[in-house]
């Protein structure tokens, strides 16, 4: 019995690890068996934490991207296939990753055709960042990770913008046209997950269309390393005690310190994700750019005992990177009166790719 296959790319902040989580809700009040597959250059993923959440399987591959480290990724699927018979992996690749049809795609095409129902390969991006791309802005990004951002929807099968209740019908359209005309080989298709909106179109046409991996891009790989390198990359899990503590009010003050200390130094933000949870509840909050792209749902309730787990991809050396993150949370957890035990923390620049395979022919 073959398994789908959905791969889910885009730049970090775009809201991957929500769609995961909305699509595989769905496909289980479907009756469908769902894996999914986390991945990340170093380990302890608030996306993994999170996804855990949703009915599914989750297997993380850390260390390396899924592009870099294939027999991992391949490792992933056979576990998701044979020790749990999923009907349906999606997969989250590194948001810092492209290239992935010659990396990723075509070695899937040509060695999993027996296992795997390939899907297209979807990227999906944030609208107020490819507004500005579109324009011909780097949506304050570093020049190189903004070529990454360019090279993502250039090998999109399909190209979804995401969090459309940030805009206007008519705004909306017109993006969309834009899109269309810039990526003629891409379908266009537009959502908001969070709000259950325009999910079930897109989720519907990844299900059943087989035109995966059409074209294969131009990258140019010094571009593309050094947009990597420019981002610090900080993992971080701390265990927390206190007496009746506010755990939504302290990870929204996490979040919203650190967004001051890098508005102030004018530092980009991939992305910021704090995590913290109780025994049956969890708080989960969300920094994409400046202060004002903070988001924050869920609960964690008040309580005395909470695990934080913290990511962090900022332009900014991962030693200053770490030290910020350090001063802010000791600073606010003295401030409430909260004992960390820090239970591990990675901070890192990632290395230059070297994919496993690069096709530079399209699998038919």
């Amino acid at each position: 019995m073959k398994t789908r296959m959905i791969l889910v790319g885009g730049f970090l902040g775009a809201g991957k690890t929500t769609l995961l989580l909305e699509s595989a809700r769905k496909l289980i009040e479907q009756g469908k068996r769902v894996g999914l597959i986390t991945n990340d250059q170093a380990s302890s993923l608030v996306d993994t934490a999170f996804l855990q959440r949703s009915g599914g399987s989750v297997v993380e591959v850390s260390g390396s991207c899924f592009c870099c480290n294939f027999n991992g990724f391949t490792d992933a699927i056979t576990y998701l296939r044979v020790q749990n018979d999923v009907d349906i992996i999606i997969a989250e690749p590194v948001g810092s990753c492209t290239d992935l049809s010659a990396t990723i795609m075509q070695p899937l095409k040509q060695t999993f055709k027996n296992e795997l129902i390939l899907s297209p390969l979807t990227v999906l991006v944030d609208p107020a960042r490819l507004q500005d791309i579109l324009d011909g802005g780097t949506s304050g990004l570093h020049p190189s990770a903004a070529y990454i951002v360019k090279k993502q929807l250039d090998e999109a099968d399909m190209i979804v913008i995401t969090k459309t209740d940030v805009l206007s019908s008519n705004a909306l359209e017109v993006l969309k046209k834009k899109v269309s005309d810039t990526w003629a080989f891409a379908k266009v298709f537009a959502l908001s997950a969070q709000r259950d909106e325009g999910l079930d179109v897109w989720l519907n046409e990844a299900k059943s269309c087989l035109d995966v991996g059409t074209h294969l891009t131009e990258v140019d790989y010094d571009i593309y390393a050094q947009g990597e390198a420019v981002l610090g990359w900080l993992n971080m899990t701390v265990s927390l005690q206190g007496h009746a503590i506010d755990w939504d009010s302290f990870a929204l003050k996490v979040l919203e310190a650190l967004a001051q200390r890098f508005d102030a130094s004018t530092l980009a933000v991939g992305h910021v994700k704090v995590l913290i949870e109780t025994e049956d509840q969890y708080v989960i909050g969300n920094l994409t750019g400046k202060k004002e792209s903070l988001s924050i749902r869920g609960s964690a309730g008040i309580g005395n005992q909470a695990k934080m787990i913290l990511n962090a991809r900022v332009e900014m050396s991962p030693e200053e990177l770490e030290r910020t993150v350090k001063e802010v949370v000791s600073t606010l957890c003295s401030n409430n009166v909260i004992m960390q035990t820090p239970e591990s923390i990675q901070c890192l620049s990632p290395g230059r790719p070297n994919p496993t395979y690069r096709y530079d022919y399209v699998v038919q």
